[in-house]
């Protein structure tokens, strides 16, 4: 059993984190800034608390007594994602700093900066809402940042061009630097095997300093 603590556990992809962590026998810490909107019941192996991920006290004791921390906050609008995405990095790696026994760190990252198959980067793609593009560089700007830090253990992942609710499958396909899309140009993945692919590296890490990303 992983001892695992969520921040942004109420959201689309935080939820199901927290689903596919108690489904394998974890235990979980379910942490939202509003608890009332965490859509889960607290249990034998899950605990549900308010916590702030810009507060540097609310994720030092967050962090306190576990194995691995996993950010899957966001923003809502582009200029959300700025004020929350790579700041929270940021306070996560420096509560982190602090402890005896840190624990791994994983984020949930974005897609834009990934490679597409004409050797460009997502976000180069013309025609991008400006909205989108600040999301999209608010998770880049937040991967930059983790690429400079050498002192705590962490992990970006990055989610395929589109990711929505739908079926666990199960299976995956991953890349570290490409954005992974079938035959056709499509990449998408459920949220839920999206959870699959984080609490697999949870379990047996592959990418322990560096990003990966997931499609189908």
């Amino acid at each position: 059993m992983v001892n695992i603590a969520v921040f942004g556990a109420s959201g689309m992809i935080g939820s199901r984190i927290v689903d596919e962590a108690l489904s394998r026998g974890h235990a979980v810490t379910a942490l939202a800034r509003d608890r009332s909107r965490l859509p889960h019941t607290e249990g034998e192996r899950l605990t549900a608390a308010t916590a702030d991920v810009l507060d540097p006290g609310d994720v030092t004791a967050a962090a306190r007594g576990q194995d691995v921390l996993v950010s899957a906050v966001g923003g809502g609008d582009g200029d959300g994602h700025r004020k929350l995405v790579e700041p929270s990095a940021r306070t996560i790696t420096e509560a982190l700093r602090h402890l005896e026994e840190p624990p791994r760190f994983i984020m949930v990252g974005g897609a834009g900066s990934l490679e597409t198959a004409l050797g460009k980067q997502v976000w180069d793609a013309p025609g991008l809402p400006e909205d989108v593009l600040a999301i999209m560089h608010a998770h880049g700007d937040a991967l930059e940042f983790l690429r400079g830090v050498t002192d705590v253990t962490w992990t970006n992942l990055s989610p395929p061009a589109v990711i929505e609710p739908g079926e666990r499958t199960g299976t995956y396909r991953t890349d570290t630097h490409r954005l992974v899309a079938d035959a056709q140009g499509n990449s998408r993945i459920s949220a839920e095997d999206y959870a699959v692919a984080l609490v697999d590296e949870i379990e047996s890490p592959r990418h322990l300093g560096e990003r990966f990303t997931v499609g189908e």
